[in-house]
């Protein structure tokens, strides 16, 4: 008897467990979206919302909020203001936004959160929701090509002296690496902006697809790419920040890729680039360490001619002031920017007419966004370890 009760008992239970189960399942089937709307490429697994319009770049909101009194939508420098239904679902739609990645907040009450309908993305220093407006074919250079053979992306920690640390990387490797185990490659040093981290690249930037795709139609050479931490890092332990980072790349970071992986360790085959502060950082360490760098870009971060009595003589410490001694030592300057941003053009024109060579690219329609550094990469990656 006490056994038979036990088995009802058990029956009951995993009968609930699997009505919920289906309840679960059915709370999740695919809801019907207005004409022209679909999920987010950023979307978490089924979830259907934030919902994207491809013709007409809106964005579509919802929000389940029942106590809540006033819902927004925080995207691209604008508020929207949700309407809330009978069931306690707040719902808005953006205006037409510019094709690429951005991030937003749902603002509950006044406080900034995150959706939970979106991936994470780390940005402004937290854990934020991104969006992806979708571009058309322009922008197939940064999806995944399943017909070409792919490279890695892979996670690692170093110990950082000057940090006190250990630091995270990303570092990529083009297809191929395992298998051609004699074979040595150049390296590219790919730094994130401020606000964001070492995942940058890889999540929001997309880096390897853009890195698969050039190498693939020898666009670009085979080569290795570092994506490190722009930050000094803390713990529970080390609570103030000490060092510089410029000396941690070039002290710490350098020596342990060239020592891990195989590559080719010298000036000539060693290449940095940043986005935004990225860029900056990118400046200071190459300008620091002339004799470790061949090839150097900056996206949407050159400093320029900052000040009253800056010149191309006397900025960046007179690095410019001898141009043929500059060309000679870097196979590559190149300066990138969106238009829709503040634009160096005044800088780089002094510097072509001081004599320094410099490839200038802007990307057309875009702002400080993801979608300008992706452009960027793109056009940067295909000219270094080339001579």
């Amino acid at each position: 008897m006490k056994k038979l009760l036990v088995s009802i008992a058990m029956t009951m239970v995993c009968g609930l467990a699997s009505a919920q189960f289906a309840g679960i399942m059915r709370g999740q089937q695919p809801e019907k979206l207005p004409d022209g709307f679909k999920p987010a490429s950023t979307n978490t697994f089924l979830a259907n919302y934030p919902a994207v319009n491809a013709e007409t770049r809106q964005v579509m909101f919802k929000v389940v909020a029942p106590t809540a009194q006033n819902v927004q939508v925080d995207l691209a420098n604008k508020k929207y203001d949700m309407t809330k239904d009978d069931k306690g679902t707040w719902t808005c739609v953006s205006d037409p936004q510019v094709v690429g990645f951005h991030y937003y907040a749902i603002l509950i009450d006044g406080v900034a959160v995150m959706d939970r309908n979106t991936e994470a993305f780390f940005g402004s220093n937290w854990e934020s929701s991104g969006v992806e407006i979708p571009e058309g074919a322009e922008g197939d250079y940064y999806r995944f090509n399943k017909n070409i053979p792919h490279g890695q992306v892979r996670s690692i920690y170093y110990w950082s002296d000057i940090n006190g640390l250990e630091r995270h990387i990303n570092v990529y490797v083009p297809a191929g690496y395992d298998e051609n185990s004699s074979t040595r490659y150049p390296v590219l040093y790919l730094v994130h902006g401020w606000g964001e981290d070492e995942n940058g690249w890889s999540n929001q930037g997309h880096m390897a697809n853009i890195m698969d795709g050039l190498i693939a139609a020898g666009k670009a050479v085979p080569m290795i790419v570092v994506m490190p931490s722009g930050d000094i890092k803390t713990n529970s332990d080390v609570r103030t920040a000490t060092g510089d980072v410029t000396q941690i790349f070039a002290k710490n970071l350098i020596p342990y890729i060239d020592k891990t992986f195989r590559t080719k360790a010298d000036k000539q085959n060693r290449a940095m680039a940043g986005l935004s502060r990225g860029g900056m950082q990118t400046t200071s360490t190459v300008f620091a360490n002339m004799d470790m760098f061949g090839w150097m870009g900056t996206f949407s971060g050159f400093g320029g001619m900052r000040g009253a009595n800056n010149t191309v003589e006397t900025m960046y410490n007179g690095v410019f002031k001898d141009a043929a001694k500059f060309n000679k030592e870097m196979n590559l300057l190149f300066i990138s920017t969106g238009t829709e941003e503040g634009r160096p053009t005044a800088a780089v024109e002094a510097l072509k007419k001081h004599g320094i060579k410099v490839v200038y690219h802007e990307s057309q329609g875009t702002a400080h966004e993801w979608l300008t550094w992706r452009r960027a990469l793109n056009e940067f990656a295909p000219l270094i370890f080339k001579k």
